[in-house]
């Protein structure tokens, strides 16, 4: 018996069986292809209906990254092979993958949070555009180095 720290990180599957293999593909195209439609059909719902900003169409733009998100699942587990490998190497995947994903969470928040407080407290921003110029006054006389006039 071979100790266990040597052992395979990868398992390399036998496609002798091309029948199953392409039922396989198929029945992953199919599965992708249904949520790729209630995607879109979710989609146009929002566009059509005019939703507001309200619980509504925040749910309906959850039950969208959750089906994207069991897309994603779906690519990498049957055509990238993810599926049949062992267990750390799909951890050694999929934790840097997540790590990447709360990255991009936590980047995107704090410009939001930069946009709002640039909001609140610069007034020039919030009218919407660079302020402008500073024009000396006509009765002033200009200032010479030295402090001399």
């Amino acid at each position: 018996m071979q100790h266990p720290a040597f052992e395979e990180v990868t398992f390399h599957p036998d496609h002798s069986d091309e029948v199953s293999f392409k039922k396989k593909i198929i029945k992953t195209t199919v599965i992708l292809s249904i949520i790729t439609l209630i995607e879109l059909g979710l989609g146009l719902l929002i566009h059509a209906l005019h939703l507001p900003d309200n619980l509504g169409r925040l749910l309906i733009k959850g039950v969208i990254i959750i089906l994207s998100l069991a897309k994603v699942f779906y690519i990498v587990s049957v055509f990238m092979h993810l599926g049949d490998e062992k267990r750390n190497m799909i951890m050694t995947i999929v934790v840097p993958s997540m790590l990447f994903i709360w990255f991009m969470v936590a980047f995107m928040a704090d410009g939001v949070s930069f946009k709002n407080l640039r909001n609140k407290y610069n007034n020039d921003y919030k009218v919407g555009g660079m302020p402008a110029k500073a024009q000396p006054s006509q009765n002033t006389a200009p200032i010479t180095p030295g402090g001399r006039n």
